[in-house]
């Protein structure tokens, strides 16, 4: 199936085109120019605010001032997203940090050139009469299925929960409403929305804060590509970090297409993740100040490869320094704003 397939596109001359629909159905890729390189990136999820640099960096024309023809598709839970890299129908796709690891292991030449955020924005969401993570030993925590690959193993290590605790997570918060004694594992500019919205007070849990090292949404493409594509790498990095300084600053724009390519996300819910990125300081923290946006360090890279070995999540011997590369991001030198 073609990447086109998997979800709405967009791409420069789809936005210059009065005609385009405000459904995802409806949008059709005019012919792209000769004078600019092609360059397909695909999202992990559905548009949100939490990939809104991206959409920042094309409507404010960041790419095509770098000579790139962006066309940016959506993903969901049933898009796998490596796959599609590994076969070339995606220059770029957004992933996770364990994930990336574990598709090295499996012998994907997967190499991470740039990450948005300087944390992950995971972590769990309780009712409000929680104010320790121990706390919840015996209550039921909705997970979902990728999470036992990535932090439940931890977690119960941590605060002494059982197995049996875990309940499936389908991204419905109904059980969660009707429960006081259960929680959630959520993002910090997604789920605590919705609880807003119902009036329940809450409370939310950032595994960043506990020691949790991956960085967060970052970008993937291949070594072969890479290789070959020095020049088209770097320009789409560097475009990709000047669309998060500015869509931090005056994240309109980049709404604007967020909207247009997810109907379903209202004005509301993608304000309250840009504030909930925003008080995070998960774009500008961390080592940016002195890096640079998107920066990645081998320390936290191996602080990641440390946490999946320690909790059985991953081989020893993998090379886990063939996961990044700093050097796109320390070329580009965007620094906060």
């Amino acid at each position: 199936m073609p990447v086109q397939e998997l979800g709405m596109s967009l791409t420069r001359r789809t936005l210059l085109s009065a005609a385009a629909a405000s459904s995802v159905a409806a949008f059709t890729p005019f012919k792209r120019a000769h004078a600019a390189t092609p360059v397909r990136l695909l999202l992990s999820w559905f548009a949100q605010a939490e990939v809104g640099g991206f959409y920042q960096a094309l409507a404010k024309g960041f790419y095509a001032q770098k000579g790139l023809d962006v066309q940016i598709d959506m993903g969901g839970p049933q898009v796998n997203t490596m796959q599609i890299l590994a076969a070339g129908r995606a220059d770029f796709v957004t992933g996770y940090d364990f994930q990336t690891l574990r598709g090295i292991q499996g012998g994907m030449p997967l190499l991470t050139v740039m990450s948005s955020f300087q944390h992950d924005l995971q972590g769990l969401m309780t009712h409000d009469n929680i104010t320790d993570l121990a706390q919840l030993r015996n209550h039921p925590i909705l997970i979902s299925s990728p999470a036992h690959a990535s932090y439940w193993g931890w977690l119960c290590k941590k605060f002494g929960y059982s197995p049996a605790q875990a309940k499936p997570y389908t991204f419905n918060l109904q059980p969660f409403f009707l429960d006081p004694e259960m929680a959630v594992q959520a993002y910090a500019s997604s789920e605590p929305y919705e609880a807003q919205q119902r009036n329940v007070p809450v409370k939310f849990f950032p595994f960043a804060d506990l020691g949790y090292p991956p960085y967060g949404t970052p970008v993937l493409t291949t070594h072969e590509f890479a290789d070959k594509n020095d020049a088209t790498t770097q320009a789409f990095v560097h475009a990709s970090l000047l669309g998060w300084q500015d869509y931090m600053q005056d994240p309109e724009p980049g709404n604007t297409l967020i909207r247009k390519a997810n109907p379903r996300m209202t004005e509301g819910q993608i304000m309250f993740g840009h504030n909930a990125m925003a008080k995070a300081n998960v774009v500008e923290g961390g080592d940016t100040k002195t890096l640079g946006l998107g920066c990645m360090t081998e320390a936290r890279w191996q602080a990641t490869y440390q946490f999946m070995v320690e909790n059985d999540l991953l081989d020893k011997a993998v090379n886990w320094q063939s996961a990044f590369t700093s050097k796109f991001t320390d070329l580009a030198k965007v620094m906060p704003a």
